[in-house]
């Protein structure tokens, strides 16, 4: 009896387990495709590891300190403070703070810089608190590797596990990175922070020792007796640094209250980059809302759970995660070429089997009509 190839049982065996070859081939024919600003956001990585490095072996170097099993440090970078001490102003989340000392969270910033169409040579405006050490160290890594110039104003109070050491508060890291030369750029001015931008709720104790702190690191002193007086200072100071208009993004590390108000602001202001056109409305006085009024972008970074996870990043990973880990960096995607490859010879087995087994019908009808019947 004739049979076609296209009806033998060993043929079409043969074409499924080929086509299955080239279907598992073209699912495991992966490439990886680099992120925007790829090697940036190695570089600002490496330079936040750095500079954590750094201020690890400062820390180790100071009397009394030892390095111990402490839960609440478990990756063992020495930059998470206690939960109470004379400078700290708030209530914090260990976890976030813990989340912003993987040095990968600089390539959020990097990416976010970006975005903002930022680049080398130009200035931003840059408002920091002593509450996350480790988002500190990012920002100024990403203006680092990316030759950005950031004029800065800090409030030295921070949160529980921030920079709370009375004696090795943010604005002393600073100083540790400029002076064993990981940064180049510092604050430029300092209040205490806290309530009203002025320490309310701390001890006079405590405003004492913040106070210290700005004066041995030769810091001008913002201390005014309203937050308005507070506000309308820091503006003063970054436009004697540049005029408003010429600075291309205005980054917010924390919740200080001159910098972001009340905590309703800090709730309308999403994290991460966002339009000056979309917060106009709204929004409090503070020196956020007064950039935006000047059409300046926004990086905010707060509510960190909610960033990292818009940006794939773990959040309070143990251990810490290789530099370059995510898809911030990189992501795994289909081969196309091999893909298409895959297709092409799949269906080009099945045209040639095809027309074999149309020519042999036509060969078997030609000797015999009766053939197919």
């Amino acid at each position: 009896m004739f049979r076609p190839y296209i009806q033998r049982l060993e043929v079409l065996i043969v074409l499924a387990l080929f086509s299955a070859g080239l279907f598992y081939w073209a699912a495991t024919s992966t490439v990886i495709v680099k992120a925007r600003g790829y090697d940036l956001k190695i570089s600002a990585a490496e330079k936040m590891t750095e500079a954590m490095t750094v201020l690890k072996e400062v820390r180790l170097g100071s009397e009394g300190v030892i390095m111990d099993d402490n839960p609440n440090n478990p990756n063992g970078t020495m930059l998470v403070g206690s939960g109470a001490t004379p400078i700290t102003t708030d209530r914090g989340n260990l976890d976030a703070k813990l989340t912003t000392l993987n040095p990968n969270f600089s390539a959020i910033i990097v990416d976010m810089l970006l975005a903002a169409d930022v680049g080398q040579g130009d200035t931003i405006a840059m408002a920091l608190t002593g509450s996350m050490p480790g988002a500190n160290i990012a920002v100024l890594a990403a203006c680092e590797v990316m030759d950005i110039y950031p004029v800065i104003i800090t409030s030295v109070g921070a949160s529980e596990w921030g920079a709370t050491d009375p004696y090795f508060t943010w604005v002393d890291m600073e100083s540790e990175l400029v002076r064993g030369g990981v940064f180049k750029s510092s604050s430029i001015a300092a209040s205490v922070g806290g309530g009203g931008d002025s320490g309310k709720g701390l001890s006079r104790n405590g405003r004492d020792l913040l106070w210290e702190a700005i004066y041995r690191n030769n810091l001008q002193l913002i201390q005014e007796k309203s937050l308005n007086s507070s506000i309308a200072r820091r503006m003063t100071l970054f436009n004697e640094s540049l005029t408003l208009s010429n600075y291309k993004v205005y980054i917010n590390v924390g919740g200080g209250a001159a910098s972001v108000g009340p905590r309703i602001n800090a709730r309308l202001v999403p994290p991460g980059l966002t339009s000056a056109a979309s917060l106009r409305g709204g929004l409090s006085d503070c020196v956020l809302k007064r950039f935006v009024d000047s059409d300046i972008p926004v990086i905010h970074i707060h509510n960190i759970d909610e960033l990292t996870s818009k940006y794939d990043l773990p959040f309070s990973p143990i251990p810490t995660p290789n530099i370059g880990d995510g898809q911030i960096f990189s992501r795994h995607t289909f081969n196309q070429v091999n893909s298409f490859i895959a297709l092409i010879l799949s269906l080009g087995s099945l045209i040639i089997v095809g027309m074999k087994s149309h020519r042999k019908i036509k060969e078997a009808v030609e000797y015999d009509p009766e053939v197919l019947l």
